[in-house]
């Protein structure tokens, strides 16, 4: 149990006091793919359309909601955009840890994409960038909301949240065959997923530069995993 060292105001908090389910269930999420493949190897790929709609309207809601109680909660809160600690905004910090524990459970629920890749025998979408990306953010957001769950952290998410609003959406409309023509948009989808991690790295990069009492361990170790992103997208982007 680490919760003897993480932020007293989110203890209790359902998945956070401790490790071992958000371990289990990147375990799960892991096996599940190798697993899954064996068993759609020598079967016809699943439709799955009606649930596609469903799963990805629910996440384009979900994002659009953390994206707006972020900005109100921030806005209210008096954030300092160029760097903010942890305990200054009071309540507000508290509205601001609500909001990223759901970003935070939203990487579990994300975990699906994966899984209808597998069931619609999409294989060439499981990419390494894609396994690495879902498998690591719901464990690093762990981290986050236990010891870092306001403050300096909620950049990453708002801009995230607009970018899954756009995504999702798209995700969603491709199902759909008669819709597929109005969708010109993708390559763009991946231009601004590049430009949401090097805006991120910035902006955590400029709370070392002129700190305020963030911990500095904690930006050096998003500024890194962010760049793991950008080369990765990068590769992807250009293949």
């Amino acid at each position: 149990y680490m919760c003897f060292f993480s932020d007293a105001r989110v203890r209790g908090w359902f998945l956070l006091d401790s490790y071992l389910p958000t371990f289990f269930l990147t375990g799960a999420y892991l096996l599940c793919i190798w697993l899954g493949k064996k068993f759609m190897k020598d079967r016809p790929p699943f439709s799955l359309r009606a649930h596609l709609i469903v799963y990805n309207l629910g996440i384009t809601l979900l994002s659009l909601y953390m994206l707006i109680e972020l900005i109100l909660a921030t806005w209210e809160g008096g954030y300092n955009l160029q760097c903010q600690n942890l305990h200054s905004a009071g309540e507000a910090d508290i509205r601001v840890a609500k909001v990223l524990w759901w970003y935070y459970f939203s990487k579990v629920i994300e975990f699906m994409d994966t899984i209808f890749f597998v069931l619609r025998k999409k294989s060439s979408q499981i990419t390494f960038l894609h396994v690495y990306h879902h498998a690591t953010m719901f464990n690093i957001w762990w981290c986050v909301l236990n010891w870092i769950p306001c403050g300096q952290s909620f950049f990453g998410p708002t801009l995230n949240s607009f970018i899954h609003v756009l995504m999702y959406s798209y995700y969603g409309l491709s199902v759909i065959p008669s819709m597929r023509k109005y969708l010109w948009w993708k390559k763009y989808l991946t231009q601004a997923q590049l430009i949401q991690f090097l805006l991120t790295i910035v902006h955590t990069l400029s709370a070392a530069v002129k700190p305020c009492g963030f911990p500095f361990g904690c930006l050096m170790f998003q500024s890194s995993y962010m760049a793991t992103l950008v080369l990765l997208f990068i590769n992807f982007y250009i293949k």
